[in-house]
């Protein structure tokens, strides 16, 4: 016995819910791709990401996923031997910096857990140190999909200034950016990346790299430069350049729709949106968490993110089953843990092309697979996650 027969609801961080308007987009025939309309593309997603990273520097299109994006913003800005700070909150700023010692970087971690944000205190204390000014560049991520932390990039930049260091400060928005308040330009951050599968609402395959003035300065002295990520040929004057080949267009199509639809329903609106479907999301884990089984995994409220919410999971209970049977009877698929998290968590995602009837229908299928499966959990989850949307979404 099922009730799935229907839409699925995939509650996974990546890649979400791609909108039928993009994918309705994206079906159409290939065109020629050195002048006319292709290029237009190109110009409206450059702007477009200006308007989204808020930046006036310049923009980068990658045939690529978010791991292509973080390689083209290492190999543009740094060279062979520099030593870069990451800081750890998760897995995916760890990951990035492997990426940058695998290209002949040296890497050093200011050592953090998956529970809390990264601590700007900390990161003062250690560029303070580094008298010589060995750290040439700062890695962090804004929001780690695996452990679910939000990091306060403003209260990092302020660290570093207060430390009077020039590291070029560089952030990962891959599950942030169109989800929360992001200024590149304010905060004054020097290389942002970001990818299309996440908050901007398009299939995978693109990255993307926002790059300020600092970064453009130390990318004509960078000697990790290669063809195909290298900024200098991606500025030249044929189109194709611009994607070191043929461009990809099907996908250029999509993501034009995508921040169509983003630009549409304006910025300030899709962030205050995540805000509401994971705090109604929050509403509902607390009550979960009454039953002892379950609890946040970040545990401080404010650096828990707005696009996905990581729920430990203890008393031997089966994560896998919970899935399988979210997915199996209600054609709802949630996220499991990764990395450190492996078989101990959900990660429940709110973010891209999301709205309450399918956040709710996520928090009720949970519900009913703690029921069915005699999971001691907190009654009335969903009840609260309504609650907190009635009283925050006003009339």
């Amino acid at each position: 016995m099922t009730v799935r027969t229907g839409r699925d609801i995939l509650g996974i961080p990546g890649p979400t819910t791609i909108p039928d308007e993009v994918l309705g987009a994206m079906h159409r025939p290939a065109i020629q791709i050195y002048t006319g309309e292709l290029v237009d593309y190109t110009t409206y997603i450059q702007d477009g990401l200006r308007d989204i990273f808020r930046t006036k520097g310049r923009t980068y299109i990658y045939a690529a996923n978010g791991h292509g994006a973080w390689e083209a913003a290492v190999t543009n800005v740094l060279s062979r031997g520099d030593r870069v700070l990451v800081l750890e909150s998760g897995r995916f700023a760890h990951n990035w910096g492997e990426m940058a010692r695998t290209l002949g970087v040296e890497i050093e971690t200011l050592e953090g857990t998956w529970r809390d944000a990264v601590d700007p205190a900390a990161v003062e204390a250690r560029l303070k140190a580094d008298t010589g000014g060995r750290i040439k560049a700062v890695l962090v991520v804004q929001i780690d999909t695996a452990s679910g932390v939000v990091n306060d990039i403003p209260a990092i930049r302020a660290a570093i200034d207060a430390a009077g260091h020039d590291a070029l400060f560089m952030v990962d928005t891959i599950a942030s950016l169109a989800c929360m308040p992001f200024e590149m330009d304010e905060w004054r951050i020097d290389v942002s990346v970001a990818a299309s599968q996440k908050g901007l609402m398009t299939p995978p395959g693109l990255g993307f790299v926002a790059a300020g003035e600092r970064a453009i300065a130390a990318h004509r002295t960078a000697d990790l430069r290669t063809s195909y990520w290298d900024w200098t040929a991606r500025e030249g004057e044929l189109h194709y350049q611009k994607y070191c080949g043929t461009p990809p267009e099907h996908l250029l199509f999509g993501q034009r729709k995508a921040m169509e639809m983003i630009f549409e329903e304006g910025l300030e609106g899709v962030w205050n949106r995540h805000r509401l479907l994971a705090g109604a999301t929050h509403a509902a884990v607390e009550v979960w968490a009454e039953g002892g089984v379950f609890e946040f995994n970040v545990i401080a409220p404010e650096s828990r993110s707005q696009s996905i919410t990581a729920v430990l999971v203890g008393g031997g209970q089966d994560v896998a089953a919970l899935q399988r049977y979210c997915l199996e009877k209600c054609n709802v698929t949630v996220g499991g843990g990764i990395g450190d998290l492996k078989g101990k968590a959900l990660r429940i995602a709110h973010m891209g092309y999301a709205n309450a009837p399918m956040l709710l229908g996520m928090l009720s299928s949970i519900d009913m697979a703690l029921k069915a499966l005699k999971v001691p959990h907190g009654a009335g989850a969903t009840q609260a996650a309504v609650d907190y949307l009635g009283e925050n979404v006003s009339a």
